[in-house]
């Protein structure tokens, strides 16, 4: 959901509010964090997945409501909220009358006036904005991935999550694989050294295309971009932020630390019309670590193509390969694989959320999933420019994605596609 006012000037105001945080704010302590109290939800962004996590969120707590929604766009709203009451095992804990309907710009702003626990599902670009809205107002906080499309973003992220830490508030991101048993075992056992030094590790990220919208007659530049958010870099940040995070944050993990630079190509081959927006349809970037060691990343979205979405470990004594459905590790010539049941990667994080906010012991995974967003921001950067991109290059760059202001009949171009070697770093 977007925000009423010019967005930079938000976004400069976002990079202010830290230097007014003391070390010595009072611990707040939101009214519903412990005991039996009944939680209510508020979901902002009511796409595919945004429905997903209201729906999980329903599922996670024996007394928890969705009290509110939250979008830009009524048909999305209304659909989001049928499909949740046609599951039988939620729909009694649904109660968003029309007056809790919220459409608009500043929508997000009233779900996080009524609701307890706040899920921010929507285009990217707008969460570091809902975060510090919801967080400065007291209120926990699911936040998909990734958190933001640019620099400034990010940075405004991480001071949000320190401010949530010191009011005592739980914020959980949509990195799911982190929640997933599988992989917590596998990695815990990377860690402890069963296959040796890890010394290099490959992300892929290939599979098919997604939806697109054709633009109809009539559509303004801001309403055909805020309908196909996937596919203009403002508001997802192209596809290897939006999507292939989840396997740079995996290598991440399994790493234990992040790379100091990038250097990488892609472009786009095969989605080249208008309705693709300025996106790449393919990337690959090599990741340099301060070892020496090095983690490749690769992704992909075009038809017809063969996939491949993991995270393949070579150590000195062992390899591993961790995918979304399985996990193993060869050790010397012994193969381990996860004995007990796979969980619901996606259930857990929100049932850990909803057990951290009754027991009042915040969880707070503001750190590694702005750090993660910030590495695949570095590839696109690289990747972009064709230039090496270091880190701190990255997280100190002044580019600002946001448009002029959030209005549907603002003048938006299209920015032009990025050409390595001619496209600047900002």
């Amino acid at each position: 959901m977007p925000h009423d006012h010019p967005a930079k000037s938000t976004r400069r105001k976002f990079l202010q509010t830290t230097a007014a945080l003391s070390t010595g704010l009072a611990v707040e302590r939101f009214a519903h964090a412990a005991g039996s109290d009944l939680l209510k939800v508020g979901l902002i962004g009511c796409g595919g997945r945004g429905t997903g996590a209201a729906s999980q969120a329903l599922r996670a707590d024996k007394n928890v409501q969705l009290f509110a929604m939250a979008d830009v766009f009524e048909d999305r709203l209304q659909k989001s909220l049928a499909r949740l009451q046609q599951d039988e095992e939620i729909a009694g804990k649904i109660h968003v009358p029309k007056e809790r309907q919220f459409i608009g710009w500043d929508a997000y702003q009233k779900v996080i006036a009524c609701c307890d626990v706040v899920l921010l599902c929507t285009p990217p670009h707008f969460r570091p904005l809902h975060a510090r809205a919801a967080v400065e107002a007291g209120r926990h906080v699911f936040a998909e991935k990734p958190i933001a499309v640019d620099a400034p973003g990010v940075r405004s992220f991480l001071q949000t999550a320190e401010l949530a830490r010191q009011k005592r508030l739980s914020l959980v991101a949509g990195l799911q694989l982190r929640y997933s048993y599988p992989h917590q075992e596998a990695v815990r056992r990377i860690h402890d050294g069963q296959i040796g030094e890890v010394v290099s590790l490959q992300a892929n990220d290939f599979r098919g295309p997604i939806w697109v919208f054709p633009r109809q007659p009539g559509w303004s530049d801001m309403y055909w971009q805020m309908r196909n958010w996937y596919y203009f870099v403002w508001l997802s940040g192209d596809f290897n932020v939006e999507q292939h995070v989840h396997m740079l944050d995996l290598a991440s993990w399994v790493k234990g630390e992040y790379p100091v630079r990038a250097l990488g190509t892609g472009g786009r081959i095969v989605r080249t019309g208008p309705e693709y927006g300025n996106i790449y349809d393919h990337f690959a970037i090599i990741y340099e670590y301060a070892d020496g060691s090095r983690l490749f990343a690769q992704c992909r979205q075009m038809p017809q193509c063969a996939n491949d979405v993991a995270v393949y470990v070579t150590g000195t004594q062992g390899r591993g390969e961790l995918r979304a459905d399985r996990v193993q590790l060869r050790i010397g010539q012994d193969t381990w694989r996860y004995p007990g049941k796979a969980n619901v990667a996606v259930q857990t994080e929100h049932d850990e959320l909803f057990a951290s906010i009754r027991k009042s012991a915040p969880i707070n995974n503001g750190e590694y999933v702005a750090k993660s967003t910030l590495l695949a921001i570095m590839g696109r950067m690289a990747a972009y420019t064709g230039q090496v991109i270091t880190w701190d290059m990255a997280l100190n760059s002044k580019e600002d994605l946001s448009p002029p202001r959030y209005d549907w009949d603002v003048p938006l171009p299209v920015a032009p596609v990025a050409q390595p070697g001619r496209t600047k770093f900002v």
